[in-house]
């Protein structure tokens, strides 16, 4: 009975060890599930905005492009580029 006893007081150690174990490992999935879910409401919510905001924005006027060539410290060469992309519509090659 007592061999009974020690192998009973053993099992109900290890119950116990094995409880706690499972306890802390819940505390942290259950944080780290909490840390996740926020990420991807996050995400979930940018997405949105990005998608509110999804639209064509005007780039640089043509008039503040040509004001450019005007400027003394432009150089010869960058105010022939802008006149060909200018007319053209796109950037030179080259």
């Amino acid at each position: 009975i007592a061999g009974h006893d020690e192998d009973i007081s053993v099992w109900n150690g290890d119950h116990k060890a094995a409880t706690s174990v499972r306890e802390i490992e819940k505390a942290d999935y259950e944080a780290l599930h909490k840390d996740y879910s926020e990420s991807v409401d996050a995400l979930q919510r940018a997405i949105a905005v990005l998608k509110k905001l999804a639209h064509n924005r005007p780039q640089a006027s043509l008039a503040q492009v040509s004001a450019l060539q005007s400027l003394k410290l432009i150089p010869a060469e960058a105010k022939k580029a802008i006149d060909i992309f200018l007319q053209n519509g796109q950037e030179p090659e080259g």
